[in-house]
């Protein structure tokens, strides 16, 4: 099964920001503006490279998910992927 972790810490500042957070990403110099869940999944990837469900699992633990969908959250970590500021391991 696929594990996932944050991009490292030294590569990412982030800012939080009233109800939106701001991510800017050394590596690729871009800044990215995010909502829930996107800050309390890097926190939780941060900590320990996890899994779909594991993350899923995590985040249920912490926070009232009243959509709880592990496809839905592996999309959204595909995406994180992408803009580089989670790892695919």
């Amino acid at each position: 099964m696929t594990a996932y972790r944050a991009a490292p810490p030294e590569t990412l500042r982030i800012v939080p920001l009233d109800a939106l957070t701001l991510i800017y990403h050394r590596a690729s110099g871009i800044t990215h503006v995010v909502d829930a869940p996107v800050p309390e999944m890097l926190e939780a990837l941060a900590a320990d490279e996890l899994t779909v469900d594991q993350l899923l699992a995590r985040l249920a633990e912490r926070y009232d998910l009243l959509d709880a969908d592990p496809a839905a959250l592996a999309v959204r970590l595909d995406e994180l992927v992408q803009a580089g500021l989670v790892e695919r391991l």
